[in-house]
Protein backbone atom coordinates (compact mmCIF):
# COMPACT_ATOMS: atom_id res chain seq x y z
CA UNK A 1 0.00 0.00 0.00
CA UNK A 2 2.88 2.64 0.85
CA UNK A 3 4.50 1.58 -2.66
CA UNK A 4 1.14 2.14 -4.40
CA UNK A 5 0.53 5.25 -2.60
CA UNK A 6 3.95 6.53 -3.26
CA UNK A 7 3.13 6.33 -6.84
CA UNK A 8 -0.28 7.98 -6.83
CA UNK A 9 1.89 10.86 -5.55
CA UNK A 10 4.41 10.41 -8.39
CA UNK A 11 1.56 10.34 -11.26
CA UNK A 12 -0.09 13.68 -9.69
CA UNK A 13 2.95 15.30 -10.16
CA UNK A 14 3.89 13.92 -13.50
CA UNK A 15 -0.13 14.62 -14.46
CA UNK A 16 0.52 18.28 -13.49
CA UNK A 17 3.68 18.55 -15.34
CA UNK A 18 2.49 17.07 -18.83
CA UNK A 19 -0.23 19.02 -18.88
CA UNK A 20 1.69 22.53 -18.75
CA UNK A 21 3.97 21.35 -20.81
CA UNK A 22 1.24 20.20 -23.47
CA UNK A 23 -0.21 23.64 -23.28
CA UNK A 24 3.51 25.90 -23.27
CA UNK A 25 5.19 23.96 -25.64
CA UNK A 26 2.79 21.87 -27.84
CA UNK A 27 4.81 19.38 -27.76
CA UNK A 28 2.28 16.94 -26.22
CA UNK A 29 2.32 15.75 -22.27
CA UNK A 30 2.85 12.48 -23.74
CA UNK A 31 6.45 13.18 -24.49
CA UNK A 32 7.10 13.22 -20.66
CA UNK A 33 4.24 10.22 -19.61
CA UNK A 34 5.76 7.36 -21.80
CA UNK A 35 9.14 7.32 -20.13
CA UNK A 36 7.16 8.15 -16.63
CA UNK A 37 4.66 5.66 -16.97
CA UNK A 38 7.84 2.93 -18.12
CA UNK A 39 10.06 3.93 -15.38
CA UNK A 40 6.32 3.12 -12.65
CA UNK A 41 5.53 -0.01 -14.05
CA UNK A 42 8.63 -1.28 -14.34
CA UNK A 43 9.17 -0.50 -10.67
CA UNK A 44 5.76 -2.12 -9.89
CA UNK A 45 7.18 -5.11 -11.45
CA UNK A 46 5.47 -5.16 -14.63
CA UNK A 47 8.59 -5.15 -16.83
CA UNK A 48 7.27 -7.30 -19.65
CA UNK A 49 7.69 -7.38 -23.39
CA UNK A 50 4.33 -5.32 -23.64
CA UNK A 51 4.86 -2.59 -21.14
CA UNK A 52 6.05 -0.16 -24.43
CA UNK A 53 2.59 -0.93 -25.84
CA UNK A 54 0.49 -0.10 -22.50
CA UNK A 55 3.09 2.99 -22.04
CA UNK A 56 2.19 4.37 -25.51
CA UNK A 57 -1.59 3.51 -24.73
CA UNK A 58 -2.04 5.02 -21.87
CA UNK A 59 0.15 8.52 -22.48
CA UNK A 60 -2.20 8.57 -26.00
CA UNK A 61 -5.33 8.53 -23.85
CA UNK A 62 -4.72 10.80 -22.28
CA UNK A 63 -3.77 13.21 -24.77
CA UNK A 64 -7.14 12.60 -26.55
CA UNK A 65 -8.80 14.71 -23.24
CA UNK A 66 -5.57 17.36 -22.68
CA UNK A 67 -5.21 17.68 -26.69
CA UNK A 68 -9.00 18.84 -26.80
CA UNK A 69 -8.86 21.28 -23.70
CA UNK A 70 -5.10 22.26 -24.58
CA UNK A 71 -6.65 22.83 -28.17
CA UNK A 72 -10.01 24.72 -27.34
CA UNK A 73 -7.60 27.29 -25.54
CA UNK A 74 -5.62 28.15 -28.38
CA UNK A 75 -8.58 28.46 -30.18
CA UNK A 76 -10.36 30.96 -28.21
CA UNK A 77 -6.57 33.29 -28.73
CA UNK A 78 -7.17 33.04 -32.44
CA UNK A 79 -4.23 30.83 -32.67
CA UNK A 80 -5.50 27.55 -34.43
CA UNK A 81 -5.18 27.07 -38.20
CA UNK A 82 -8.63 25.41 -39.19
CA UNK A 83 -7.51 25.44 -42.64
CA UNK A 84 -4.01 23.59 -41.91
CA UNK A 85 -6.16 20.86 -39.78
CA UNK A 86 -8.33 20.14 -42.48
CA UNK A 87 -5.43 19.24 -44.84
CA UNK A 88 -3.40 17.21 -42.70
CA UNK A 89 -5.97 15.49 -40.33
CA UNK A 90 -6.95 13.00 -42.56
CA UNK A 91 -3.09 11.83 -43.06
CA UNK A 92 -2.65 12.21 -39.32
CA UNK A 93 -5.23 9.64 -38.91
CA UNK A 94 -4.04 7.00 -40.85
CA UNK A 95 -0.85 7.42 -39.81
CA UNK A 96 -1.54 6.86 -36.79
CA UNK A 97 -3.58 3.45 -36.99
CA UNK A 98 -0.67 2.33 -39.20
CA UNK A 99 1.77 3.24 -35.88
CA UNK A 100 -0.56 1.25 -33.87
CA UNK A 101 -0.94 -1.89 -36.09
CA UNK A 102 2.92 -2.09 -35.94
CA UNK A 103 3.22 -0.83 -32.69
CA UNK A 104 1.33 -3.84 -31.70
CA UNK A 105 3.78 -6.30 -33.26
CA UNK A 106 7.13 -5.24 -31.40
CA UNK A 107 8.67 -6.03 -28.67
CA UNK A 108 8.48 -3.24 -25.85
CA UNK A 109 12.65 -3.39 -26.14
CA UNK A 110 12.44 -2.54 -29.84
CA UNK A 111 9.71 0.39 -28.93
CA UNK A 112 12.14 1.58 -26.65
CA UNK A 113 15.25 2.11 -28.91
CA UNK A 114 12.46 4.05 -31.54
CA UNK A 115 11.66 6.46 -28.84
CA UNK A 116 15.28 6.99 -27.72
CA UNK A 117 16.22 7.98 -31.42
CA UNK A 118 12.77 9.58 -32.09
CA UNK A 119 13.29 12.02 -28.65
CA UNK A 120 17.05 12.32 -29.27
CA UNK A 121 16.00 14.21 -32.71
CA UNK A 122 13.12 15.86 -31.17
CA UNK A 123 15.15 16.99 -27.93
CA UNK A 124 17.86 18.23 -30.61
CA UNK A 125 16.03 20.48 -32.28
CA UNK A 126 13.88 22.01 -29.39
CA UNK A 127 17.87 22.84 -27.80
CA UNK A 128 19.16 24.07 -30.62
CA UNK A 129 16.59 24.89 -33.56
CA UNK A 130 16.59 28.39 -34.47
CA UNK A 131 13.57 30.49 -35.36
CA UNK A 132 14.95 32.08 -38.74
CA UNK A 133 15.49 27.97 -40.27
CA UNK A 134 13.46 27.79 -43.20
CA UNK A 135 12.41 24.68 -45.36
CA UNK A 136 9.50 27.14 -47.28
CA UNK A 137 7.66 30.54 -47.27
CA UNK A 138 4.49 28.65 -46.74
CA UNK A 139 2.95 25.26 -45.84
CA UNK A 140 3.36 22.85 -48.49
CA UNK A 141 0.12 21.89 -50.50
CA UNK A 142 -0.50 17.97 -51.78
CA UNK A 143 0.92 15.68 -52.22
CA UNK A 144 3.61 16.66 -49.77
CA UNK A 145 1.36 17.52 -47.15
CA UNK A 146 0.02 14.31 -47.20
CA UNK A 147 3.24 12.27 -47.09
CA UNK A 148 4.23 14.51 -44.11
CA UNK A 149 0.93 14.16 -42.36
CA UNK A 150 0.75 10.20 -42.78
CA UNK A 151 4.71 10.17 -41.56
CA UNK A 152 3.79 12.57 -38.65
CA UNK A 153 0.75 10.47 -37.04
CA UNK A 154 2.85 7.38 -37.53
CA UNK A 155 6.13 8.63 -35.91
CA UNK A 156 3.65 9.98 -33.31
CA UNK A 157 2.20 6.76 -32.31
CA UNK A 158 5.55 5.02 -31.84
CA UNK A 159 6.14 7.59 -29.34
CA UNK A 160 3.26 7.52 -27.59
CA UNK A 161 3.12 11.21 -27.93
CA UNK A 162 0.65 13.99 -29.55
CA UNK A 163 1.48 15.54 -33.04
CA UNK A 164 3.14 18.89 -31.29
CA UNK A 165 6.87 17.25 -31.64
CA UNK A 166 6.89 16.98 -34.65
CA UNK A 167 3.85 19.75 -35.74
CA UNK A 168 5.46 22.48 -34.75
CA UNK A 169 8.89 22.00 -36.09
CA UNK A 170 7.34 21.14 -39.30
CA UNK A 171 5.12 24.45 -39.26
CA UNK A 172 7.96 26.82 -37.73
CA UNK A 173 10.07 25.23 -40.90
CA UNK A 174 7.51 26.47 -43.43
CA UNK A 175 7.22 30.07 -41.65
CA UNK A 176 3.79 29.57 -39.49
CA UNK A 177 4.01 31.75 -36.53
CA UNK A 178 5.24 30.10 -33.18
CA UNK A 179 2.08 30.97 -31.31
CA UNK A 180 0.00 29.54 -34.27
CA UNK A 181 2.02 26.69 -34.66
CA UNK A 182 1.59 25.57 -30.78
CA UNK A 183 -1.81 25.92 -31.32
CA UNK A 184 -2.73 24.01 -33.93
CA UNK A 185 -0.26 21.12 -33.14
CA UNK A 186 -2.54 21.07 -30.02
CA UNK A 187 -5.33 20.29 -31.65
CA UNK A 188 -2.88 17.33 -33.79
CA UNK A 189 -3.22 15.94 -30.64
CA UNK A 190 -6.59 14.96 -31.07
CA UNK A 191 -6.88 13.59 -34.63
CA UNK A 192 -3.94 11.45 -33.94
CA UNK A 193 -4.29 10.04 -30.66
CA UNK A 194 -8.19 9.40 -30.94
CA UNK A 195 -8.19 6.96 -33.76
CA UNK A 196 -5.15 4.90 -32.09
CA UNK A 197 -6.70 4.52 -28.44
CA UNK A 198 -9.60 3.22 -30.55
CA UNK A 199 -7.24 0.16 -31.29
CA UNK A 200 -5.32 0.51 -28.68
CA UNK A 201 -8.47 -0.68 -26.73
CA UNK A 202 -8.92 -3.90 -28.84
CA UNK A 203 -5.47 -4.88 -28.73
CA UNK A 204 -4.40 -8.04 -27.02
CA UNK A 205 -1.83 -7.97 -24.44
CA UNK A 206 -1.02 -11.00 -22.06
CA UNK A 207 -3.27 -10.67 -18.45
CA UNK A 208 -0.14 -12.07 -16.51
CA UNK A 209 2.41 -9.62 -17.44
CA UNK A 210 0.15 -6.00 -17.47
CA UNK A 211 -0.69 -3.60 -15.02
CA UNK A 212 -4.01 -4.44 -12.86
CA UNK A 213 -7.12 -2.29 -14.57
CA UNK A 214 -5.60 -2.42 -17.44
CA UNK A 215 -8.44 -2.90 -20.87
CA UNK A 216 -6.51 -3.88 -24.15
CA UNK A 217 -2.84 -1.99 -23.67
CA UNK A 218 -4.60 1.26 -21.67
CA UNK A 219 -3.79 1.08 -18.25
CA UNK A 220 -7.08 2.72 -16.62
CA UNK A 221 -5.84 3.85 -13.30
CA UNK A 222 -2.76 5.87 -14.73
CA UNK A 223 -4.97 6.82 -17.19
CA UNK A 224 -7.82 8.66 -14.91
CA UNK A 225 -5.03 10.22 -12.26
CA UNK A 226 -2.72 11.89 -14.98
CA UNK A 227 -5.90 12.87 -17.05
CA UNK A 228 -7.52 14.28 -14.02
CA UNK A 229 -4.36 16.19 -12.88
CA UNK A 230 -3.73 17.44 -16.66
CA UNK A 231 -6.73 18.85 -17.56
CA UNK A 232 -6.27 21.39 -14.53
CA UNK A 233 -2.85 22.19 -15.67
CA UNK A 234 -3.14 22.39 -19.50
CA UNK A 235 -5.20 25.91 -19.56
CA UNK A 236 -1.90 27.70 -17.18
CA UNK A 237 0.65 26.34 -19.94
CA UNK A 238 -1.89 28.22 -22.41
CA UNK A 239 -1.91 31.25 -20.84
CA UNK A 240 1.59 31.04 -20.53
CA UNK A 241 2.44 30.03 -24.07
CA UNK A 242 0.96 33.32 -25.03
CA UNK A 243 2.15 35.46 -22.19
CA UNK A 244 6.25 34.86 -22.52
CA UNK A 245 8.65 33.95 -24.61
CA UNK A 246 9.13 30.42 -24.71
CA UNK A 247 12.31 29.85 -27.01
CA UNK A 248 14.58 29.35 -23.37
CA UNK A 249 12.23 27.00 -22.11
CA UNK A 250 12.13 24.89 -25.10
CA UNK A 251 15.98 24.57 -24.71
CA UNK A 252 16.12 23.61 -21.33
CA UNK A 253 13.41 21.20 -21.87
CA UNK A 254 15.26 20.01 -24.87
CA UNK A 255 18.32 19.38 -22.74
CA UNK A 256 15.79 17.38 -20.21
CA UNK A 257 14.66 15.37 -23.62
CA UNK A 258 18.06 14.92 -24.77
CA UNK A 259 18.61 13.20 -21.35
CA UNK A 260 15.58 11.12 -20.92
CA UNK A 261 15.66 9.72 -24.48
CA UNK A 262 19.35 8.69 -24.45
CA UNK A 263 18.70 6.72 -21.32
CA UNK A 264 16.07 5.14 -22.76
CA UNK A 265 17.89 4.42 -26.10
CA UNK A 266 20.92 3.21 -23.69
CA UNK A 267 18.10 0.59 -21.83
CA UNK A 268 17.10 -0.78 -25.16
CA UNK A 269 20.52 -1.36 -26.16
CA UNK A 270 21.34 -3.67 -22.90
CA UNK A 271 23.71 -1.17 -22.22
Amino acid sequence: MAELLTMLVFLLGIGAASGVIAGLLGVGGGIVLVPAFFYAFGHLGYAGPNLMQICLATSLATIVFTSIRSGLGHRRKGAVDVAILRTWGPGLAVGAVAGVFLAASLRSTVLQGIFGVLGIAVGLYLALGRAHWRLGPAMPGQPLAGVLSVAMGFLSVLMGIGGGSFGVPVMSLYGVPIHRAVGTASAFGVLIALPSVAVFLVTEVDPATRPPFTLGAVNLAAFAVVLAVSLWTTPYGVRLAHATDARRLKRIFGLFLLIVAANMARKAAGL
